[in-house]
């Protein structure tokens, strides 16, 4: 279609367009279009750390093996560590003020050994997924990923190390007279059980750091609280003799309680079961899925936020 202007010429007129009318949100749907950085959905979200699954292994493992990079004896401060807090509880609590009371010398030092490692393993899981975004900010701003491969893979690296903490460990439960056997294959799925609710923590805590910092200063703090009231250096049941009940009880559900409790009871042949509480395995199923479910939506819900600002 044309038309003659004022000096002879001719012009042509435009064509209306499809898109005139259209606004930005309708044009970006139609051409397929997305916001840079949107939070994927959930099934999705999940399918990108599926894909990821090589990247989450191998940056665990090396952030495991820088850990110790600049130390003389390397990873073996990974057993070293948790060997030296266990030797220093057992001279305060074991010897000074009593705390073995109601256990045989034989059964407190595995018993406080498997405290300590166990522990360990959720306290560094917690203390690294604090920093899982705020300590990685470079690496979070330089490249497209899920961020969730952060905290998992943290969560993941304390894993490996409490893996092969665990050769010491054996070595101090076999020394002090507890014999391989049959319940010593909970240990499998007592591990999967406090992964996964470690790493769910790792997840809330790698949220609550990215915006909030200085909560790594705090979070210290939190974890020696949590250490001393789940009966690492001690027995609940026998500690709280004569108090009342219910205050045994709910100290003895917390998670990190429970998780200890079960290794105890898989690897000390006199730990017996009357140290731990009414439908332990459920308790502990309950953590897990729990914390670990929550855990992933809580840090997916805020995927698009983290690095920003």
């Amino acid at each position: 279609m044309s038309e003659t202007t004022h000096d002879g010429g001719v012009a042509v007129s435009a064509r209306p367009s499809p898109d005139d009318g259209m606004s930005a949100a309708d044009l970006a749907a139609k051409y397929g279009l997305s916001v840079s950085g949107a939070r994927p959905g959930l099934v999705e979200y999940i399918r990108q750390l599926w894909g990821r699954r090589h990247f989450i292994l191998a940056f665990s493992q090396a952030k495991l093996t820088a850990q110790y990079s600049q130390a003389k004896l390397g990873q073996l401060w990974q057993v070293a560590t948790p060997l030296l807090n266990a030797a220093v509880y057992y001279l305060i609590f074991g010897l000074i003020l009593n705390a073995s009371r109601g256990m045989s010398h034989d059964v407190y030092i595995p018993f406080l050994v498997t405290g300590v490692f166990t522990f360990t393993f959720t306290q560094s899981s917690v203390m690294s997924g604090v920093r899982a975004i705020s300590g990685n900010l470079g690496l979070v701003r330089a490249l497209h990923f899920p961020r969730a491969s952060l905290p998992i893979s943290f969560a993941l690296q304390q894993l490996q190390q409490l893996l092969f903490s665990m050769i010491v460990m054996v070595l101090v439960v076999v020394g002090f007279g507890s014999m391989p056997g049959l319940s010593w294959a909970l240990v499998v799925p007592i591990l999967v059980l406090q992964f996964l609710f470690n790493t769910g923590l790792a997840m809330i805590m790698a949220r609550l750091g990215s915006k909030t910092p200085d909560l790594a200063q705090l979070m210290p703090f939190v974890m020696r609280t949590w250490m001393y009231a789940s009966g690492v250096m001690f027995s609940i049941t026998h500690m709280l003799k004569g108090r009342p009940e219910w205050i045994a009880d709910v100290l003895q559900v917390n998670p990190a309680a429970v998780y200890m409790d079960l290794m105890r009871f898989a690897l000390i042949d006199e730990y017996g079961s009357s140290n731990l509480p009414s439908h332990v395995w459920a308790i502990a199923l309950f953590w897990a899925v729990v914390l670990f479910a929550g855990g992933f939506v809580f840090f997916w819900k805020a995927e698009e936020r983290y690095g920003r600002g």
